[in-house]
C-alpha cells in the first residue's frame, strides 16, 4: 500500500478506519482489525439504518457505477487479465478527463 500523506514524521502505511457493511459483521473481521491497529467502522446486523457509514460508502459505490458505465467492464468477456487491465485503465483515465474542468 502507498505511503498516505498527512502529519509529519514516518508515513502511515495502513489506514487508521475501516468502513464496511453489514456483510461483514463478524467478530473476527473486527479482532483481525483491531489486532492490526485498525478501528473497525462496520454496521452492525439487526440494527436500525443510519449509523452514518453511508456517506463514506457512497464514494465507492460511486466509483463502481462509474466504471459499470463501460459495459465491457461490467462483465468480464476477455480472457486475458492484461487486456482486462488495460481497458480498467482506459475506462479510469476517461472517467477522470471527463471530471476534470475544463479551460
Amino acid at each position: 500500500m502507498p505511503p498516505i500523506r498527512g502529519l509529519r514524521g514516518r508515513p502511515r502505511r495502513r489506514p487508521r478506519e475501516l468502513f464496511a457493511d453489514r456483510g461483514y459483521d463478524h467478530d473476527i473481521y473486527r479482532r483481525q482489525l483491531r489486532a492490526r491497529g485498525i478501528t473497525p467502522r462496520i454496521a452492525r446486523r439487526g440494527i436500525a439504518h443510519g449509523s452514518g457509514l453511508g456517506r463514506h460508502r457512497w464514494v465507492v459505490e460511486r466509483g463502481f457505477a462509474w466504471l459499470h458505465a463501460f459495459k465491457r467492464l461490467r462483465t468480464r468477456y476477455e480472457r486475458r487479465g492484461d487486456i482486462h487491465l488495460g481497458l480498467l485503465q482506459l475506462a479510469c483515465s476517461l472517467i477522470c478527463y471527463r471530471h476534470l474542468p475544463s479551460f
